[in-house]
């Protein structure tokens, strides 16, 4: 198998990424045909797969938005994966000028990518960290600098704590990084679940097999237990819900030439939550 130049030393490129797969369901260019494979693969069982990822997208775009509208200005993104167009950074900076954001992976590879495309910009940082460890996050050096935690912050678990098994704790590591923030962050989630998606759960299930089997285990869990990881935040309206539904852009009926959002869209819940 051929090393791409661009492939950071050190990297088994036989090996798939889940943030390199999620980059080539949104069409971007840095992963292998490893994970191209594993991303067919799942594609087979939901076909659907890169409509969630954009909804997934346009939901971060929307919340960013509206975090920088109620004056928070300092980002933590979580899982944030390998930089592509629309990317916190550039939304926030296009609100406010003084936006800061702290991008944190565990991928080398995301963390290779965001640190060259944000080389010379003081106002964003990159750190190699694990969710799972979120005192490594909150102690790095680059948050430290940028965020100043006795100020709100946007905490973002945009498609990720459905890779963190129970047998991680996912809700104490949230409960861990709110007990850091200050009165007045937000919480901006978004997590899969059998519910919503267009297929059977046993249909579906064939995807979380193909995510088992890379040894990225996707947990999917209900709209209930996701409620969860909101304790000690209050829900904004309209609470947890698909995707597309949070405040979108358009509300009224659908304008001549328009199409209805594709039904794979509606796939797993979304929501933002304010620490009181």
């Amino acid at each position: 198998m051929e090393r791409p130049a661009w492939a950071p030393p050190g990297i088994d490129i036989s090996v798939p990424s889940v943030s390199r797969i999620y980059d080539y369901y949104l069409g971007g260019s840095h992963n292998f045909e490893v994970d191209r494979q594993a991303a067919r693969r799942a594609m087979e069982f939901m076909p659907g797969l890169p409509k969630v990822m954009q909804a997934n997208r346009a939901f971060m775009r929307r919340t960013v938005r509206h975090a920088v509208a109620e004056g928070i200005t300092q980002f933590l993104d979580i899982g944030s994966g390998i930089p592509t167009f629309g990317n916190v950074h550039e939304i926030a900076r296009a609100a406010t000028p003084e936006a800061r954001v702290v991008y944190v992976d565990h991928d080398p590879v995301a963390v290779a990518h965001s640190r060259a495309v944000l080389a010379g910009d003081d106002c964003t940082g990159v750190v190699a960290a694990d969710l799972r460890k979120p005192q490594d996050i909150l102690a790095a050096p680059e948050v430290r600098r940028l965020l100043d935690l006795d100020r709100p912050v946007a905490l973002m678990l945009v498609a990720v704590l459905h890779f963190l098994e129970d047998a991680d704790d996912p809700y104490a590591a949230v409960a861990e990084l709110r007990d850091a923030l200050a009165p007045g962050s937000m919480l901006i989630l978004t997590h899969a679940s059998y519910e919503g998606i267009p297929l059977s759960e046993e249909v579906a299930a064939g995807t979380v097999g193909v995510y088992r089997d890379i040894r990225n285990p996707l947990v999917m869990r209900s709209h209930e237990e996701i409620t969860g990881f909101f304790d000690g935040f209050e829900l904004l309206e309209p609470g947890l819900v698909s995707m597309p539904d949070w405040r979108p852009d358009s509300t009224g009926p659908l304008a001549e030439g328009e199409t209805p959002e594709d039904p794979y869209a509606f796939s797993g819940f979304g929501g933002v939550g304010r620490k009181a």
